[in-house]
């Protein structure tokens, strides 16, 4: 079983930064891909940023200018770096791995990470 978890979220003030962690309990280059999610409130689950196989990145348009996406050496942990962030970056970040098992794509969503951005 794949485990996801992520962690680092928390209060920041506008403006600031954060890094947010998706710990992955297979290498990720193993993975067909790791997305971050977030959703605020009763919101829609909205895409983020995420890493594809072979390494391209993806970052959404209403954030490309701020975030960026990364993995780590040990190729085990996604990172998503939020520099410059505003209020309405506040939600829960969530973070999916996707992966084939012989032609079976597989899922798993970790639990989430709360980001407040406030003054």
């Amino acid at each position: 079983q794949v485990q996801v978890v992520e962690s680092g979220g928390g209060l920041v003030q506008p403006g600031g930064s954060l890094r947010l962690t998706c710990a992955i309990s297979r290498s990720i280059s193993s993975m067909n891909a790791v997305n971050w999610y977030r959703q605020a409130g009763s919101l829609r689950r909205e895409f983020v940023a995420g890493i594809q196989w072979g390494g391209s990145t993806n970052v959404a348009d209403s954030v490309k200018d701020r975030f960026s996406v990364s993995v780590d050496k040990s190729d085990t942990s996604v990172f998503l770096q939020m520099n410059s962030v505003k209020p309405e970056d506040t939600g829960v970040y969530l973070c999916n791995a996707l992966w084939y098992e012989g032609d079976t794509q597989w899922d798993r969503w970790g639990q989430g990470t709360q980001v407040t951005v406030s003054s």
